[in-house]
């Protein structure tokens, strides 16, 4: 298969991160059906995509007439069978837990086109865990994008121990045909590029915090003024959802049984209590305040 090959796209699971993967596809010419078992999230990811694209309408980037044709190239159904059945390429963007995962991967090898390439969005899970649910695994690849998936240019491209190297050759150029920048890693690890660096970030932020060393947002100050980074790693994690990184790391605790690997107390109380970040206008930040301000513990 060529990349000229791949004409429908599928995205499974419409969150914050797939509703923007399948609008910057439709953005970039492809027809994309956009699946979630729930029609209320498939409402809120197309009013979301809305309200994106008006406001580079308003910004003179795009015309109404250009975001017309978007919305006719994207499609939404609560039908997996529906959305995947004609598909050349799928991208998973369900929970961060494998089970699920693997249960998505088994309904779409029994209803893609035998040539579908089945991609998931994991920022943890190595597709080679999930592969075993489907009888394509040369077909199966990470395809990591970065939230937001319309601002953020890195897409990381992870070839698991059975991926061939044309799929890990088509999802990159895929990437690059909808506007992103792909990186190709050649081995499986847990984390994989970024987010492996950012884990050892924020495990020493959390031992930190936990250990009466400095507040969080000490910790956020003294890595934006000290290693410029743009936002400290508690303010970070506000942003790409506190949930996100605590059901990545009540998986890996899940699977290895290791103390280490549990969520952190200040993390699990936060999520517990519904204050997920940027999302909920609550995290380790109240975002109903500007500049946004710390939150009690």
């Amino acid at each position: 298969m060529k990349l000229d090959d791949i004409r429908k796209i599928c995205v499974t699971g419409a969150g914050q991160m797939g509703a923007q993967i399948a609008i910057q596809a439709a953005l970039h010419g492809y027809e994309v059906t956009l699946h979630d078992i729930q029609a209320e999230a498939l409402q809120k990811a197309v009013d979301g995509n809305r309200k994106h694209l008006e406001r580079r309408v308003a910004k003179g980037k795009m015309s109404d007439d250009e975001v017309t044709a978007v919305f006719d190239r994207l499609h939404t159904t609560t039908s997996l069978e529906e959305a995947c059945r004609d598909a050349d390429f799928v991208i998973e963007a369900v929970v961060e837990i494998l089970d699920v995962k693997k249960q998505v991967f088994e309904q779409l090898d029994r209803h893609c086109p035998p040539h579908t390439i089945l991609a998931t969005n994991s920022s943890y899970l190595g597709n080679s865990e999930i592969a075993p649910a489907t009888g394509r695994p040369d077909k199966v690849v990470n395809m990591h994008f970065f939230y937001p998936p319309l601002v953020m240019k890195l897409v990381e491209v992870v070839k698991g121990e059975q991926t061939s190297d044309e799929t890990l050759r088509l999802t990159a150029e895929l990437a690059s045909a909808i506007g992103k920048q792909p990186v190709i890693l050649h081995k499986e690890l847990s984390g994989f590029l970024v987010n492996r660096i950012l884990r050892a970030i924020s495990n020493e932020a959390y031992f930190l915090l936990e250990n009466g060393v400095a507040s969080f947002e000490d910790i956020d100050r003294a890595c934006q003024l000290g290693l410029n980074h743009p936002m400290g790693p508690f303010m970070l994690g506000d942003f790409s959802g506190l949930d996100i990184g605590y059901e990545a790391r009540l998986e890996k605790y899940r699977q290895s049984g290791d103390e280490s690997m549990k969520p952190p107390a200040a993390l699990e109380r936060r999520v517990q209590r519904g204050d997920l970040g940027r999302k909920t206008g609550r995290g380790f930040y109240d975002y109903s305040t500007n500049p946004p301000t710390p939150t009690e513990d």
